[in-house]
């Protein structure tokens, strides 16, 4: 019997309506029922209404006509039913996986994923190559089931620990107990990563209005050059109250910065805190501008101790321990949250977003811009350092130790802390009193007008070590956006080259009597004595040398020579050297250009080549000086005294270097057809051969050199 037209279109509307809302089996079993009520080729009819195969149908009818049992609630199919899954299938695909992962624990360092990302798809697709047959889906179910899931690196491994390492954490946790229970101050002090300004990209997301993204630089290096602005926050946080105060440098990040930080947060924030207080309690990593090798840091912390009336004692944490430090995780981390997204674009910015960070833990935060200068190679004397009032702890004193307010007693001539100059003034002060004819072999008036006529030539060396340090030439007007100058204008590195090119003194005394490093006196030589050579001035060589600051020092007030120049001065007498001390000098300066070039070629021997682009390049004292050099083996060839006469005469020198020296210039006395005639009178002691000047008035008579 045909099947109505109506009956159709109502099944069909039914199957719209009901099917959709059903699982798989109710579906099939409810087009198997109307397949049975429809009679004869009511599975073909039922299955085309309802977009079914009639192979499903055939399938709902036979268990509706077996009477199979209902499944349990939630359950679609049977037990057993549907696709095998792949670890029935494939019983070593999970071994095959597990090896790929982690190649080093399971034993397969030639693993073909070792060197790359480990994603799904990577995965899969390489259990496929080995014929395993996996979707990354099932990859990722597989690795989960293992024990697996996706982590980051994580930072423990800390590298060779300190054997005080614990016990330094106790005591630091000791001392900041100790002073809390007092109502003291305890602060924990560091430098923040040093930002530079402009629309640079900063990591991390903020919310913005749709497709419309903050535009930011592609690259940094237009931002780079010694005349690119930097924001260098320094902060103090304050562990009992969880308040911070940061200040933004501009400069460098030096120990006079950190101290001045420290005193800057002091009388803002402090001294209001903490009105009573007469200990503060500093802890601080073991590097950076607060580093505890720093004698630096802990002289300008002496001199905050005599300004403020505190007792000042730091702690440093060991090395390698930074994160410990309580500034890391308790402030710092909640500023770089609170730009996180926003490019840095001037000070304004830097100081407003640190000062509005605010957590739900109640930290508050204040910042202040600070543009002063602090130039990069301040030292501090041994002799100044050992007159602060530094008390070192029992324990660990390296890391532990105490400025008093009070200065320790010592010595009249030496201030301790807290006078009225400050570094800069005593700098300047003592440059003046370098700048004296005996050591520069120029006046004042000719001094001026050297450093006038080489100034521009130092402008444009100057430009050309910026371009150097650049990787090329400026990409913007050049300016001081910093700020900052340098410890020493052009007319003072004019001074100092003049000073030590003349062999007045080293390195290390200028830095000594300057507050530097010697680096920095290196630096300034360097650049400034290729000026002198273009220009073609010959500094010539002082007639005293100095190996002691206090030496120079007592030149200067009193005018008194160092030992060694009398003793020089003993030596050169005619009695002595067979000639007179003009025809010395006539000697000296004509074999000068060959001494100098004889040392030139035993330095590129030694270095096997030509001086490298940016080495120093300087002039290096030598123990023994040019004149002194010849002077001895004028002394020796007569055959006056031993080697071991004549080091013992000079004082300083060895037995060898003396050796040395004679062994290289006697080759240039013979060239030169110098070679001097025996004496007749030969001393055993030193003291012998000085004592023998003080009793010859006439000693010009008593050898006749040969010529």
């Amino acid at each position: 019997m045909a099947i109505l037209e109506e009956a159709l279109s109502q099944l069909q509307c039914r199957f719209a309506v009901l099917l959709p809302h059903l699982n798989e089996r109710q579906r099939r079993l409810a087009v198997a029922v109307e397949a049975r009520l429809l009679g004869h080729g009511g599975v073909r009819t039922a299955a085309r209404m309802a977009g079914m195969s009639e192979t499903t149908v055939r399938r709902g009818v036979g268990e509706l006509e077996a009477s199979v049992e209902r499944l349990p609630d939630g359950r679609v199919r049977a037990l057993g039913g549907g696709r095998k899954s792949i670890e029935e299938t494939d019983p070593t695909v999970v071994t095959t996986l597990l090896r790929m992962v982690e190649p080093d624990e399971l034993g397969d360092p030639e693993s073909p994923l070792r060197w790359t990302t480990k994603s799904l798809r990577h995965l899969a697709a390489e259990l496929a190559r080995l014929g395993h047959s996996a979707s990354a889906p099932t990859v990722g179910r597989l690795l989960k089931s293992a024990g697996f899931s996706l982590q980051a690196n994580v930072k423990t491994l800390e590298g060779a620990q300190h054997p005080d390492r614990d016990a330094q954490f106790h005591y630091i946790n000791d001392q900041a107990k100790d002073h809390q229970a007092s109502g003291e101050p305890v602060i924990s002090v560091d430098t923040k990563k040093r930002e530079q300004l402009g629309r640079l990209p900063m990591a991390g997301r903020e919310w913005r209005p749709k497709g419309q993204p903050v535009e930011v630089e592609d690259h940094h290096f237009f931002f780079t050059g010694p005349d690119v602005q930097q924001a260098i926050p320094y902060g103090i946080y304050d562990i009992a109250r969880n308040t911070g105060w940061i200040n933004v440098g501009v400069d460098h990040d030096t120990a006079v910065f950190a101290v001045e930080s420290i005193r800057r947060w002091w009388k803002a924030r402090g001294s209001l805190d903490y009105p009573n207080a007469t200990r503060l309690l500093i802890t601080a990593d073991a590097g950076g501008s607060n580093s505890h090798r720093y004698r630096v840091w802990k002289s300008e912390l002496a001199a905050l101790a005599a300004e403020t009336g505190l007792a000042i004692t730091v702690c440093h944490f060991p090395p390698g321990t930074s994160k410990w430090n309580k500034i890391e995780h308790r402030l710092f981390s909640h500023i770089t949250l609170n730009w996180r997204g926003r490019p840095l674009t001037s000070h304004e910015v830097v100081v407003k977003t640190i000062a509005a960070t605010r957590t739900t833990g109640g930290l508050r935060v204040e910042a202040a811009l600070d543009t002063g200068d602090y130039p990069i190679g301040v030292s501090i004397s041994k002799q100044r350092f050992d007159a602060l009032p530094l008390k070192r702890h029992a324990t660990r004193g390296t890391w532990n130790y105490t400025l008093h307010p009070q200065p320790v007693s010592c010595s009249s001539d030496v201030v301790a802390v807290g006078e009225q100059d400050g570094p800069a003034d005593r700098r300047r002060a003592m440059l003046a009193r370098l700048a004296d004819l005996r050591l520069t072999g120029l006046t004042s008036t000719e001094l001026d007008q050297l450093s006038a006529a080489v100034a521009q030539a130092q402008a444009a060396r100057a430009q050309q070590r910026y371009s150097e340090q650049r990787g090329g030439r400026a990409r913007r007007a050049t300016g001081k956006l910093r700020g900052g100058k340098p410890l020493f204008d052009d007319a003072d590195r004019l001074l100092l080259t003049l000073i030590y090119q003349r062999q007045v003194c080293s390195m290390n005394v200028l830095a000594d009597l300057l507050e530097v490093t010697n680096t920095c006196i290196g630096d300034l030589v360097k650049e400034t004595r290729d000026v002198l050579e273009d220009h073609g001035h010959n500094p010539g060589a002082a007639s005293v040398r100095f190996a002691a600051a206090d030496d120079l020092l007592t030149f200067l007030d009193e005018g008194i020579h160092p030992a060694r120049t009398a003793i020089i001065e003993a030596l050169s007498n005619p009695a002595l050297t067979g000639i007179s001390r003009d025809e010395l000098n006539d000697l000296t300066e004509r074999l000068a250009s060959r001494q100098a070039a004889h040392a030139e070629r035993l330095t590129h021997q030694r270095r096997g080549g030509p001086r490298r682009p940016g080495a120093r390049s300087g002039v290096f004292p030598q123990k023994i000086s040019n004149s002194e050099r010849i002077l001895l083996t004028v002394l020796y060839l007569r055959k006056l005294c031993t080697l071991d006469v004549l080091a013992d005469a000079l004082g300083d020198v060895s037995r060898s270097a003396v050796a040395g020296v004679i062994r290289e210039t006697r080759p240039l006395l013979e060239r030169d057809d110098c070679l001097p005639s025996p004496a007749s009178t030969r001393y055993r002691t030193a003291a012998e051969l000085l004592a023998s000047t003080a009793s010859s008035p006439n000693p010009a008579e008593t050898d006749t050199p040969t010529s």
